[in-house]
This record gives structure tokens, sequence and C-alpha cells, in this order.
């Protein structure tokens, strides 16, 4: 059976660190440095998201500290000029929170994050509790799988159910997640399929397909 994707569930991190909206700055900051966490999801209640402040937040304040804006500046950063005299969660963090859901495939959180510009997302249930926080290094993890166990699904999920009857001479190679595919088939257009399902694989980094059309076939 073909492996499962993984989801954000599966990679996310279930221990979160998170402040009250009446934490103060100081609070936040500290937060931040012994937890070395550049965001912090904010929770009311029994745990829903109502925001994030992150570290961009928090530099408002050194950013205008010693630097005083003319009326139009003043107009056009008004909510960062408001954050940057401010000193309590609510008042500092982003809102509403960029979330995702505990379901949600790992391509889908990685474009979130990318088109949001964030490196942490609160992972909420539909009621918008916290469940957990990706980040961009738990995406990642997926690539830690080792070539022996990569190769293997390949050959089962790929080789196997294409080429039936020419897998044992179809050879699979993965180095530092590279796979390569070499060897004759006896249908040329399952090719094409073959490299794409293989690139589909969690954790293949590149995939080079050298598979050939068997003579006489």
């Amino acid at each position: 059976m073909t492996t499962r994707p993984s989801t954000v569930a599966d990679v996310m991190t279930k221990k979160v660190v998170a402040v009250r909206p009446d934490a103060s700055f100081k609070e936040i900051v500290t937060a931040m440095e012994r937890w070395k966490v550049t965001a912090l999801p904010v929770l009311e209640g029994e745990g829903r998201v109502v925001g994030v402040v992150s570290e961009a937040d928090l530099l408002l304040k050194e950013e205008f500290h010693d630097h005083r804006l003319g009326m139009v500046e003043q107009l056009r950063r008004r909510d960062a000029t408001a954050k940057a005299g401010s000193d309590r969660a609510v008042e500092l963090m982003t809102t509403p929170a960029v979330t995702v859901r505990p379901e949600a495939s790992l391509p889908r959180a990685a474009r979130l994050m990318a088109t949001r510009r964030v490196k942490r997302l609160p992972v909420v249930d539909a009621d918008g509790m916290i469940q957990g926080v990706v980040s961009r290094s738990d995406l990642l993890k997926v690539f830690l799988r080792s070539d022996e166990e990569l190769a293997d699904e390949v050959r089962r999920d790929v080789v196997a159910r294409l080429f039936p009857l020419s897998r044992d001479r179809i050879e699979v190679r993965v180095d530092a997640g590279v796979v390569t595919l070499t060897g004759d088939v006896r249908d040329s257009t399952l090719i094409p399929l073959a490299e794409r399902l293989t690139r589909a694989v969690e954790g293949v980094v590149d995939v080079r397909c050298a598979l050939t059309l068997a003579t006489g076939a």
C-alpha cells in the first residue's frame, strides 16, 4: 500500500510556547529568548488563538525609540507606530493569526508560510483551539528519511506497480536523497509517469531517470 502523505499533524511541535493577551513586552521577549523562537501564539480562554506576536512586532519599539515621525509618515505607518507605543501582547500582536489545520498537507503549509511571509504557524482545530505549532524546520523533516527507506518505497510503490514485468531489470539507487532509475522497460509511455511518481515520494530531493525502452519491445 502506498505510504500516506505526511500532514502538518505528523511534523508539528505539540508542546506550544504561548502568551496570554495581557503578557507584557518584557515577558514576551523573555519567552522568545528562553525557548529560542521568533514568534508566539497569543491565546485566550482555554486555548483559542487570537493572534501572533513576532520579533518583527517587537522590533518596532526599537525602530521608533529615538526616531520622530512627521505627520504624513505617522498616518502612513499608523499600525506600526501604535505597536511601537504598546507594551502588551494584545496590542502588539498581529491579528487575525495566520493558522493552519492539522490535516493540511506539508506543501500547503509551506505555501502559506511563503505567501504570508511567516516562519511559524499555529496549528488549530475547527474551533480555533491550539493543537501545536509548525515551523519551517518541521516541514523539512521529511528530507531526513534514509536513502534505503526511499529506495524501498520507490521499488515498491513505483517500479513494482508500473512495471510488474520489467521490475527485475530496473535498478533504483539513492544517494543523499537523489534517486537514479536505470534499466529497460516494455512500455516507454510509462517512463515520464515513473519519474513524476518518484519525484512525489516524500523526502526525494531529485530524480535522474535513465529508463529506456527494451530492445524488441
